[in-house]
């Protein structure tokens, strides 16, 4: 008896290989979920909830007014919000002015990228300079933008002066004021995107470049046909990311212009803000907030699309 109780314990198998790597597997993921709850509870908390929370408003008639009852209204806010001139008015020109400072600045950036990578003296000094717009919150550079502009003591009407062209209104006249935010717009998003571009040129290998001057190519036709192409997934998601960010931007405009002259600058964020807090209509403001939000959605699904399908085609 003892002699196949020894040979039972003999004949008895070892433990699978795939539990132990099934069990490692399940507490790496344990300590995966563990590790990465402290940093979703703030996005949850500060990002998420108030999202939800933003968009359930827009169904209702909440109103800052004193003991103001709240009503569920359903998609009323959007009817009226459908007709509202206005707030269309602004979403035009919030187009125009994210898709003009996108494009100035990626023009701009890759103009100054290309300056940076090539071997100037004191180059670390000028990455530095060229840096320095990125470090100023955008309150200050508006601040000291509108002191820029000031008509009556501001330096680029003193410097327009002194050649003997007349000086304007820069942020009061209404054919003026659009063009000179943009200008802010374009001067405080540069370092941003030259610091991408910069980056991905640093990544081109010089054997390409040195082939290209190699076979008779010169400076232009080696940046249309080497570098272009190269930084061509850089320049999709920087355009791309910034047209959002500016259609989303707030306190640049708000400290230069406040959305005027006669809303000439007023951009869909500023207008929501103006509707919220100036007419205290928070329902119908966090419907056009609604409105922003699936503008924006629907911009960032077609450039994953377009990344979908680029990385699709790649394969082999």
């Amino acid at each position: 008896m003892s002699t196949t109780a020894t040979r039972t314990t003999r004949e008895t198998p070892p433990p699978r290989a795939g539990k132990r790597v099934g069990h490692r597997e399940r507490a790496q993921r344990r300590e995966a979920v563990a590790l990465v709850i402290p940093a979703l509870l703030p996005i949850i908390i500060f990002s998420v909830i108030p999202l939800v929370s933003g968009v359930a408003l827009g169904f209702t008639d909440t109103t800052l007014k004193r003991n103001a009852e709240i009503n569920f209204i359903g998609f009323g806010n959007f009817i009226e919000l459908f007709g509202d001139h206005r707030f269309w008015g602004s979403f035009g020109i919030g187009i125009v002015w994210a898709g003009a400072v996108a494009l100035l600045t990626l023009v701009s950036a890759m103009g100054l990228a290309l300056l940076l990578n090539s071997d100037l003296r004191l180059k670390g000094l000028t990455r530095v300079l060229a840096l320095i717009p990125w470090a100023m919150p955008p309150v200050v550079t508006a601040i000291v933008w509108r002191m820029i502009y000031n008509p009556n003591s501001g330096p680029l009407n003193g410097a327009l002066q002194t050649v003997g062209i007349p000086g304007a209104n820069w942020l009061g006249d209404f054919s003026t004021a659009l063009p000179a935010v943009i200008v802010v717009g374009v001067w405080a998003g540069i370092p941003q995107t030259t610091v991408l571009l910069l980056a991905g040129m640093q990544s081109i290998s010089t054997e390409q470049q040195e082939a290209a001057a190699v076979d008779g190519a010169g400076v232009f036709r080696r940046f249309w046909h080497v570098t272009l192409p190269a930084l061509r997934p850089i320049v999709l998601a920087v355009t791309a990311l910034d047209f959002i960010w500016q259609f989303n931007s707030f306190g640049l405009i708000y400290v230069l212009t406040e959305g005027g002259p006669g809303g000439r600058t007023m951009i869909p964020p500023l207008f929501t803000y103006l509707e919220a807090f100036r007419n205290r209509e928070i329902g119908y403001a966090s419907a056009m907030g609604d409105v922003l939000v699936i503008a924006i959605l629907l911009t960032l699904s077609l450039y994953l699309i377009n990344q979908f399908r680029q990385a699709k085609g790649a394969r082999p």
